[in-house]
C-alpha cells in the first residue's frame, strides 16, 4: 500500500511540574497555548533522509500555509513543489495527495495526541500534553528558546520534537522520526487569533480520489 508522502509529518503534524524561575521554552510554550486560540502562518519545510552508504543525505524542501483553531483543528496546505493537504476537523485526520489523487482517512482521536500538531495547534492547555509527551526546556540556540518533547509511547513513528519560540511567537519545529528522518519547519508571517471560518477545517475527498481508511 502506498504511504502518503506527508504521513511522516502528520504522524510526523508534548510533563510539566512546578513553574521555572526564568523565562525559557517551557514558559513560552505555556504562554503560546494559553494566548493563541487560533493562528495562521506561512511555513517552509526541509526534510533530510538518512544518508545511504556511499551517498549524500537526500534533502527535500516544500512550502505552504498552516492554520489552526483550538481545540483539535488544524490545516497544512502544501503548495510547492507538490499540492498536498493535511486537515484535522476535530473527528477525522485527512491526508490528501493531489498528485496521486489519494486520500488517507484516520480517526483523529487515535493519532493526534502523539503528533507535533498536539504541541502547537490541538492541545487546549499544557496539562493536556502530559499523558503523551515528556517536556523539558532545551538550550537556547539560533536566537530562539526551545522545548524538547519526547513521546512516552516508544513504539510510534515519532522519536523526538523540538519546538522553537521567539518569546511567545512560534518560530520553528524540528522533528525526528523512528527512521532517522529529520524535518525542520520554519514559520513566518504569523497571525495570532485570526477569525477563521469553519470551512477552513472542513475536507471533502475530491471526486474520483482513492480513499484509504485506516
Amino acid at each position: 500500500m502506498h504511504v502518503p508522502r506527508l504521513s511522516a509529518v502528520a504522524l510526523v503534524w508534548f510533563a510539566l511540574g512546578a513553574p521555572v524561575a526564568r523565562a525559557d521554552g517551557l514558559q513560552n510554550l505555556d504562554a503560546f497555548i494559553r494566548h493563541s486560540r487560533s493562528g495562521s502562518a506561512d511555513f517552509t519545510q526541509t526534510v533530510t533522509a538518512p544518508a545511504k552508504p556511499g551517498q549524500p543525505a537526500r534533502v527535500k524542501t516544500s512550502s505552504g500555509r498552516f492554520e489552526f483553531q483550538r481545540p483539535s483543528r488544524f490545516r497544512f496546505d502544501y503548495q510547492k513543489p507538490f499540492v498536498q493537504t493535511i486537515v484535522a476537523d476535530g473527528k477525522t485526520l485527512w491526508l490528501y495527495d493531489a498528485d496521486l489523487n489519494q486520500v488517507t482517512q484516520r480517526a483523529q482521536a487515535q493519532v493526534l495526541g502523539q503528533t507535533p500538531a498536539a504541541l502547537i495547534a490541538a492541545a487546549p492547555d499544557l496539562r493536556a500534553l502530559q499523558a503523551e509527551f515528556t517536556l523539558a526546556a532545551a538550550p537556547d540556540r539560533d536566537g530562539l528558546q526551545w522545548v524538547s518533547a519526547t513521546p512516552k509511547q516508544r513504539d510510534g513513528q515519532l522519536q523526538q520534537v523540538l519546538v522553537g519560540f521567539d518569546g511567545e511567537r512560534l518560530a520553528a519545529l524540528e522533528i525526528v522520526d523512528s527512521l532517522g528522518q529529520r524535518s525542520v519547519l520554519k514559520f513566518g508571517r504569523i497571525e495570532v487569533n485570526p477569525a477563521l471560518p469553519a470551512s477552513t477545517f472542513e475536507f471533502k475527498p475530491p471526486a474520483g480520489a482513492d480513499v484509504l481508511r485506516q
